[in-house]
């Protein structure tokens, strides 16, 4: 090849590799602005809350009634927590131990079967759950517990975690899978037991990797919306006792925000609970690089 077609080529190949370093560019500046307009717009139409509200009244009052100009949404922010801290503290054990169990025991023709079932599951619309939850969790806890309805936190936490289970089983599963073999060679060698080798020596070193799974499995139970409303029951009231009907911030969003006119009190509050859910959702994701940093 004569050396001007070699030159023609490389200035080609540098102005292909220059556009793609600016489409790169361009697309992670969109992708900035987009977030950033979000942010904006909900914390700024959120915020107008405040013009008719007091902030200790927001936050502390449990008292919701729009219809009569009372807009505490304590019962949903406590709820939120509420809600996702029990389905965490069902999920994430199970979680965990089936990650070790896919990574660690489980025969190597077994783990080909089982993961990419979990992978379908992380897949599976959050409505099928809510629907199986509406129409088969319910009904059986209304039986068993006697109650009028059975919609409340605990079927909704029972929900939630089958939701979350397969996401924080599959990153933990990952995250044990990387733990190096010489560290349970050396293990071994020392006379631990295979038992004592997960609990002491594999857990310990991939916790990050288990602790960025809960949070995941955490910030997608925060933000879960159809299932929950489907199954909590959708009433601004507490339901410390797991089957009473009650609300979180995301149910009672969906539930009022058809209702509603746009330039009202009302409506800026239930974009309050909307910045409040992204406020959270940030604060995870802002703890999870932290943990990936540290690593």
């Amino acid at each position: 090849m004569s050396q001007p077609k070699l030159l023609l080529k490389k200035k080609n190949v540098l102005s292909r590799d220059k556009l793609f370093k600016y489409l790169c560019w361009g697309s992670a500046l969109c992708l900035g602005v987009t977030l950033f307009a979000i942010v904006l717009f909900i914390s700024k139409t959120g915020f107008l809350v405040f013009k008719d509200v007091s902030i200790k009244e927001f936050f502390l009052s449990s008292n919701w009634q729009p219809e009569q100009e009372h807009y505490g949404a304590a019962v949903f922010i406590i709820g939120t927590f509420c809600l996702t801290a029990l389905a965490l503290v069902i999920a994430a054990p199970v979680s965990v131990l089936m990650a070790v169990f896919l990574a660690e025991v489980a025969p190597q023709w077994l783990r080909n079967l089982l993961r990419p079932v979990f992978d379908l599951l992380v897949g599976i619309p959050s409505i099928v759950y809510g629907y199986l939850g509406a129409t088969i969790l319910v009904p059986f806890i209304r039986e068993v517990t006697g109650t009028l309805v059975g919609d409340g936190f605990f079927a909704a936490s029972l929900v939630l975690a089958l939701m979350v289970l397969p996401t924080i089983t599959r990153i933990s599963d990952d995250a044990i899978t990387a733990v190096p073999s010489q560290y349970k060679d050396g293990s071994y060698a020392l006379g631990a037991t295979k038992i004592q080798t997960i609990f002491k020596i594999i857990l310990p070193v991939a916790k990050k990797g288990i602790m960025t799974a809960i949070i995941l499995g955490m910030a997608r139970a925060i933000g879960e919306t159809m299932a929950v409303v489907m199954v909590i029951g959708n009433t601004p009231q507490f339901g410390f006792n797991l089957v009473t009907p009650t609300s979180v911030l995301t149910s009672n969003i969906v539930m009022q925000i058809i209702n509603v006119q746009f330039d009202s009190t009302w409506n800026y509050a239930l974009y309050m609970m909307a910045f409040i859910l992204l406020f959270i959702s940030l604060v995870l994701i802002f703890i999870i690089r932290k943990l990936e940093y540290k690593s």
